[in-house]
């Protein structure tokens, strides 16, 4: 195999394996803040709140990876 496709197949490593982490984060988070909120709905602007920021956190791990993905392609 020559180098171009070696650094395409860790690309694609990088970032499917670094999106699946958040990816299983966020689909958690989401469904524990619905049960919260389902439970208590008066605290919805609270849990909402803490939701949305915490994704916000999540979220950038992924794209953490997809920079490390680019690097690998790209450099």
């Amino acid at each position: 195999m020559e180098l171009e496709s070696i650094k395409s197949i860790a690309a694609a490593a990088a970032i499917g394996i670094g999106a699946l982490g958040p990816a299983l984060g966020i689909g958690i988070l989401a469904g524990k803040a619905m049960e919260a909120i389902g439970r208590n709905p008066e605290a919805t602007p609270k849990i909402q709140t803490a939701m949305i920021l915490a994704i916000a956190f999540t979220e950038a791990i992924a794209i953490y990876a997809l920079v490390v993905a680019l690097i690998i392609k790209f450099v």
